[in-house]
This record gives structure tokens, sequence and C-alpha cells, in this order.
């Protein structure tokens, strides 16, 4: 497969820049791979679309406020995107506009200094930071959202990052260390939860911290030569049992959203699901043999993405193509902020 064959032209205004007011007013494109049906709804019609017995897996990665900015000793800026903290007083980090500096830097925001210990590829540096607190306490004050680049925002601090701190979070986000959020849960509300379960819908957690890898685009002509980020999960003995027991009794398990599917598929086949913590670099495209996931709930996404390429590993190349099609003719909105499709 090639990376051209997930490729389609997206009108820009159908970019999503906001959330809608309501979370679960979002449109929902429901398609059965039974018939190759079409649908269209509101996300908050997805009760009755589901059969009771059904168990979602949700992704409870928390989205930290990762985006902070820091002065060079000669007073220019660098925008830093924080990445995972390996030791007490050491930030991984994304630097840009660092260029050959390699001098102090003082957080903008924060009465906090910085050295740069070490500088990698891709502008990936470690940085030696002069405090004990932990990264995520000092983000809270003073980080932005990580916010995806087609989602523009200015770069000054505003009530908008206020909004998006809550926004860009599902509500049920519980394990902070993600640097993107699970975008197919962005449509759940406590309401719609309730729902589901007085309707005899369960639900289980996983967790994978959603890393900067979830944004980077296919680079390679041949999907199979395509190096897929990693990123940590976790699977609980809570959600590792309810995993089981639907197996046990024939009942779908439905991923709410890529990550969760990552998650899912990354276990061994024909086994029992077990708690454990790991890395997982699974990447799936067509033709893929799906072992545990039997429905999906997941965002449109960017054309010549990893993502696209695991719906379309789904639903069939050509109906990934038809089905885009038509959530475009129907002016669905596309991408993190945007609207939901459930495969089923």
């Amino acid at each position: 497969m090639r990376r051209s064959d997930l490729d389609f032209h997206l009108p820009p205004e159908l970019i999503a820049q906001a959330p809608l007011p309501d979370r679960s007013a979002s449109r929902l494109l429901h398609y059965r791979r039974s018939d190759n049906q079409i649908a269209h709804h509101v996300f908050s019609d997805l009760p009755a679309l589901l059969r009771r017995g059904d168990l979602l897996v949700f992704n409870d990665a928390r989205v930290l406020p990762a985006r902070f900015m820091l002065r060079k000793e000669t007073g220019g800026l660098i925008e830093g995107l924080f990445l995972a903290q390996p030791s007490p007083t050491k930030w991984r980090v994304l630097l840009r506009n660092l260029g050959a500096y390699r001098g102090p830097l003082a957080f903008v925001e924060a009465e906090l200094h910085a050295t740069i210990a070490e500088v990698g590829p891709g502008g990936e540096c470690t940085l030696a930071v002069e405090t004990y607190e932990t990264a995520p306490a000092v983000l809270s004050r003073i980080g932005r959202m990580p916010l995806p680049p087609y989602i523009k925002r200015d770069r000054g601090r505003d009530a908008r990052d206020d909004a998006d701190r809550e926004r860009y979070q599902t509500v049920y986000a519980s394990a902070p260390g993600a640097v993107a959020a699970p975008t197919a849960g962005l449509h759940f509300t406590p309401e719609l939860l309730a729902q589901l379960d007085s309707g005899g819908v369960e639900r289980t957690f996983v967790t994978l911290q959603v890393g900067l890898g979830t944004f980077k685009p296919v680079e390679v002509e041949e999907l199979s030569e395509h190096v897929m980020h990693r990123e940590t999960y976790s699977i609980s003995d809570t959600s590792a049992d309810a995993l089981n027991r639907a197996k046990r009794d024939g009942r779908r398990i439905v991923a709410i959203g890529t990550t969760a599917a990552r998650v899912l598929e990354s276990q061994p086949p024909g086994a029992n699901f077990v708690p454990r913590t790991g890395e997982t670099g699974i990447f799936i495209f067509p033709p893929y043999a799906w072992k545990h996931v039997d429905a999906m709930v997941t965002n449109f996404h960017l054309p010549r993405s990893t993502l696209i390429a695991l719906v379309a590993a789904m639903v069939g190349l050509d109906e990934q193509r038809r089905t885009y099609r038509e959530a475009i003719e129907h002016r669905y909105r596309f991408f993190s902020y945007g609207d939901a499709m459930l495969i089923e």
C-alpha cells in the first residue's frame, strides 16, 4: 500500500477551529460494514446505535498544558513543547527556533531557569531545569494546551487557552502525560455516559499517553517502510477483567478512538488480556486482520496519516474513500475539534 492511497482533498473551511458549545452535539456518521450503509446522526444518538452489552474502551490519558516559552540570555524567545520527564530535574522537550544558541534559558512565565543538557535530532533536547517541582505542576501554571498545528491560536495567553484547557480534554481524563488528546472521547458528556449506563452499555479504560508522533505524517511512499512512533500504555486489572468477560460472553469490544484501538490490538491474539504496562509502536494499515476490536468511534483524520490508514484497515480503502467523500459533501467538521464516525 502506498502513501498516496491515503490522500484526499479537504476544503480548509472544514477544519474545525473550535469545539461546539455542546460536546455531544457533534455530528456522527454511522457506517455499517455488514451492508456498507451510511447514515447521518448527531453524537447524542450513540446510545441508540450501540447494543446492550457492548464494552466501550476509552483512553483516559490526560493532556498536559505542554507548550511553554523560554527566553534566551540575548532576549529572543524559544517555543518549547514538553515531551517527558526522565528524571526529577531533566525535561525532554522539543524546542523551536533554538538555532545554534546553547546559553542559559529562563521560563517566560515562571521564576525558573534551565540549561541545555543535550541536543538531539529534529529539535528534541534535554533541559536541566533548576527545580525539583514536577513538570506537570510547573506546566499547570504556565503551560498552554498543545493544540495541533492546524488549529490556529494567538501565541499570547488568552481566554481561549482557558477554554482549550477544558475542551481539549475528555471529561473522564485522569492519567496525566499526553501531549495530544484522544479526540474521539471529546464528544462524551457525563449525561451521555449515564445514558449509556442505563442502556446496558459497559465501559472500561486503558491509558495510552498520546505523543507528538500522532501528528507525524507518513513520509515514505511504501507504508510498510514507515517507522511508527512508540507510546507508553497500561491496562489495569479491572480493564483486563472487563475485556476478558466481554470476550468470553461474545459481546462486542468498541474502541473509543484509534489510541484505544492500538492498545487493544497490541495484545497477543487468542490469549486472555492481562494487566500490563508497556510500549506500542503498532502501525495498522490494510490489509489487517483485527484481533480484538469489533467496532470503533473515531474522528475524521488527516490525509496521508497513520490514523486514516487505521480507518482504511477497518473498512477497506475504497470504503474509507467513499465515507470521507460523503462526509465532505455533507460538510462534516474534520480533525480534533470536529465530528465523529461510528464504524461497526
